[in-house]
């Protein structure tokens, strides 16, 4: 007789649930550098390019090591950590690390690369660029992916080339109120658990994370956590298309679009 595989649910692809950490924003902290603790940015982004822009303060140890550097450049390497919606028990639900080489543009390019992350997000310690902070760049050569869906090597083409996903910015205030305003919809998410799981005592059902292809649960138990993906009825790319995939996975879609809804009006105030 033939083994019986079991079909994983469909989810985003590495790059881009990498490129949706990034996007996410997280903690920032260059690691690498010589320096005996990490270095914390000020600002950090990622670029469509797949290159990431550094805020530093001008007492960085390692801006003194670009400066002495005979090439200008620094290999050093970026770790993004994504953490969870929720007050989670562990709460880092994804690592992704970015190594590459660290210089300083002159400052034309250094004041055009400010504007521009400026555009897409901005920051009031954008303010201090040359007046006590420093803009660096890291220019990656390769990235790695670390969170409940696996681990995985990343090419800078792939990390240019993937864009996040269209919920990435919105579900940490969307999961964070679902779980605070209506705790009974995890409880009715709970019927499409393993069985194992469902009849474990003291289980809890807690927010993950959501994106176009599925919610993510954390179910903490007396004796361990464990991480399910429950995929929707079909694709969601739209904000209507979210709130009528989740109504027909919770099971009743009005009530569920209602608390969806709220939601989205409350992010649009």
């Amino acid at each position: 007789m033939g083994t019986t595989r079991l079909r994983r649910p469909p989810a985003p692809t590495d790059a881009e649930r990498a490129r949706s950490v990034a996007t996410r924003g997280g903690t920032a902290a260059l690691v690498g550098t010589g320096s005996p603790r990490p270095v914390v940015p000020l600002v950090h982004h990622l670029l469509a390019d797949g290159s990431a822009v550094l805020l530093l303060d001008d007492d960085a140890p390692v801006l003194e090591q670009l400066r002495t550097s005979e090439s200008g450049e620094l290999p050093v390497m970026l770790e993004l950590t994504d953490h969870a919606p929720v007050d989670l028990r562990e709460p880092v639900r994804g690592l992704l690390w970015i190594t590459g080489w660290l210089r300083v543009p002159d400052a034309g390019s250094a004041r055009r690369t400010a504007l521009q992350v400026a555009d897409v997000r901005p920051h009031p310690r954008l303010l201090d660029l040359g007046h006590g902070a420093t803009l660096a760049r890291l220019d990656p050569g390769s990235a790695v992916l670390a969170d409940a869906e696996g681990t995985a090597s990343l090419a800078p083409i792939d990390l240019a080339a993937a864009r996040p996903d269209p919920f990435c910015r919105m579900e940490h205030r969307w999961l964070s109120h679902l779980e605070e305003a209506h705790p009974d919809v995890f409880t009715a998410l709970a019927r499409h658990l393993p069985p194992t799981l469902r009849a474990t005592p003291g289980a809890r059902v807690r927010p993950l994370g959501i994106d176009r292809f599925g919610l993510r649960l954390r179910v903490e138990t007396p004796t361990g956590d464990h991480d399910v993906r429950l995929a929707w009825p079909s694709e969601a790319t739209t904000v209507p298309e979210l709130r009528t995939q989740l109504g027909l996975l919770v099971g009743c879609p009005f009530r569920a679009a209602g608390e969806a809804r709220s939601v989205e009006e409350q992010d649009s105030a």
